[in-house]
């Protein structure tokens, strides 16, 4: 059972996403650092969804359309104050500093009801009768956490080299405003999804 979770995590991982655009933005306006903060609030995220799974939350957002939507809204709207922040802030500024980058990846993960809606249906099904639920979505969801910091590092890093080669102004802003492009595309996905 862990190696099969083990694959659908690591395909969930890889697959680019709202995180790695987030990441790549945060690389791109603040360096490394910022971005493995940003990417360790994900992480956060995605254990505090396991937790939720494990009590029932994540089960209820699965279940009530309302609670749904209210994740849903805030996630979309986060995510398109993210991309229109990226348009915005001056292509030298500093577009996320440490705190604010850990709360930038923790708040889109936790507002991600799709996240919920997976811990609440699929997580359950690779526990077995007799296991700790919450010790087994803390211990897969830590499986899931470890993979998205050790590839959205990657990604922070391989942007990071990219960043100085593209330290000129003129390919910085273009940069964000790609990032912001994506961000504000998934923001518009997310609330346009029912």
């Amino acid at each position: 059972m862990i190696l099969t979770w083990s694959l659908v995590a690591l395909l969930l991982t890889l697959t680019p996403g709202a995180d790695t655009a987030l990441v790549l933005r945060t690389t791109m306006g603040s360096g490394v650092a910022s971005a493995v903060r940003c990417t360790l609030g994900i992480c956060t995220g995605t254990m505090t969804w396991a937790a939720l799974s494990a009590v029932g939350v994540s089960a209820l957002v699965a279940a009530s359309s309302v609670a749904y939507d209210v994740l849903r809204y805030g996630g979309g709207l986060y995510l398109l104050w993210l991309g229109v922040s990226a348009f915005r802030s001056p292509a030298t500024s500093d577009a996320s500093p440490p705190r604010r980058a850990y709360r930038d990846g923790l708040v889109t993960n936790l507002l991600n009801p799709k996240i919920g809606v997976f811990y609440a249906t699929v997580l359950p099904t690779f526990i077995r009768p007799g296991q700790s639920v919450l010790g087994m979505s803390l211990l897969l969801a830590g499986i899931h956490a470890l993979m998205g910091l050790v590839w959205l590092s990657v990604v922070a890093a391989a942007a990071g080299r990219l960043r100085g080669i593209l330290s000129r102004e003129v390919w910085r802003r273009r940069l964000q405003r790609v990032t912001g492009v994506v961000l504000v595309a998934f923001g518009v996905r997310v609330l346009a999804t029912s």
